[in-house]
């Protein structure tokens, strides 16, 4: 009698190996933070809180003495959550995870070990052609905070620090107004029987949105020029309110900065900002009216606007006090600190967890955004054009 035929082959029927899913494996993470020499800058990459939740994740941190003092945290609260401290700098520029807030000078790189990971802004508009060629040289790998995106797409870093310049803004304004400061004897705030303070801001991204949102706690009258309608929307979706809101058409903005007490300028461009404001329009402004260009950083979008220092914040011209400090954000270094500490901290365990950058970049689109040199080897698009640089696409890097 025949046996019925096995729907099995003789061989798939032996013992077979046992396919296992190769674990990730946990990578313990040495990362170092020297203090910074940038002038006027004052913030720190990890609160003692941040250094608290990587080192108890099994990872070092090493920073140099003195580095949290400007956001106000001392070497004591770092040591206590876990950090090693030493005054060597060049003991912090050999670890292979660099954390910085200003990116590495030449002589910075100097210090580097090759293939070391540096992790900081970029700011495109103050490097030069041989800054790259440098770095190729050590065949380091790059991140630019300001280039990572989330999984929305938005980039926190650059929301973050621009909530913290529009609101800013709006209180250094209130600073300028006030009679201590020479300024007009203004003062925010809706007081009865008193007129309120007219504002007009122009750009309505988030520096513009947070500005916004504080001059009208205070109490001002608020008026928002942008020619983006949608941004326009977005803007009165997120405040919950119907304001004043015109795209950028002469005659409105004439007649508005006219009447207006604080104008604030907080438009981006591609390269620079454009400037929507001329010379005549600001001397057709109220004497004692207060001018913050927050767009300074890319050029400024009023036509008499300087760049100033923290030290020396304002200059007048045609009557009108003018506000051009670069760095608005680090005007408040803890807060700022915190900000960015707290961009930083899920993606350095995330790093860990995955077992070193190299995994954490094969799986975060978002990270790998924020890439601009990998082993060497320039990877952003913008970084390459804007310098005529060759550069090479991540994605065939990697996988």
């Amino acid at each position: 009698m025949n046996q019925p035929s096995s729907p099995f082959s003789k061989q798939q029927l032996l013992p077979q190996e046992e396919m296992l899913e190769v674990v990730k494996q946990k990578g313990e993470l040495i990362i170092g933070i020297p203090k910074e020499n940038q002038y006027q800058e004052k913030r720190v990459c990890l609160t003692p809180d941040a250094v608290n939740a990587i080192t108890a994740n099994g990872h070092r941190v090493l920073m140099e003495s003195g580095a949290g003092e400007g956001a106000k945290f001392s070497d004591i609260d770092y040591t206590n959550a876990g950090a090693e401290i030493t005054r060597d700098t060049k003991k912090v520029f050999s670890c292979p995870i660099i954390l910085k807030v200003e990116p590495p000078t030449l002589s910075e790189i100097d210090l580097l070990n090759p293939q070391t990971i540096v992790i900081s802004a970029l700011q495109i508009k103050t490097q030069k052609k041989e800054y790259f060629e440098i770095m190729a040289k050590k065949r380091l790998t790059a991140i630019a905070f300001e280039y990572i995106r989330d999984e929305d797409g938005n980039y926190p870093a650059v929301r973050s620090l621009s909530e913290i310049a529009g609101t800013s803004a709006i209180l250094i304004a209130a600073e300028i107004m006030a009679n201590t400061n020479n300024g007009n004897g203004l003062m925010f705030g809706n007081i009865s029987g008193v007129p309120p303070v007219e504002v007009v801001i122009i750009g309505a991204g988030t520096v513009g949105e947070f500005a916004a949102r504080s001059a009208i706690g205070l109490g001002a009258n608020v008026k928002v020029f942008d020619n983006s309608i949608s941004k326009l929307r977005t803007l009165q979706t997120n405040l919950n309110r119907t304001l004043y809101t015109s795209t950028i058409q002469p005659k409105n903005l004439i007649k508005s900065l006219k009447r207006c007490d604080v104008a604030i300028g907080a438009t981006r461009g591609k390269d620079r900002s454009p400037v929507v404001v001329s010379s005549s329009m600001v001397e057709n402004m109220k004497k004692g009216s207060v001018i913050i260009d927050v767009s300074i950083d890319m050029g400024g979008c009023f036509e008499t606007s300087e760049i100033t220092t923290h030290t020396k914040p304002t200059f007048e011209k045609f009557g009108v006090v003018h506000y051009g400090v670069p760095n608005i954000p680090s005007r408040y270094p803890k807060t700022a600190s915190i900000s960015i500490s707290n961009i930083f901290t899920p993606y350095l365990l995330k790093i860990g967890e995955d077992g070193g950058l190299e995994h954490s970049l094969r799986f975060d689109k978002g990270l790998r955004n924020g890439l601009y040199m990998y082993h060497g080897i320039l990877t952003n698009k913008s970084v390459g054009d804007w310098f005529g640089l060759s550069y090479n696409d991540i994605n065939f890097l990697i996988f």
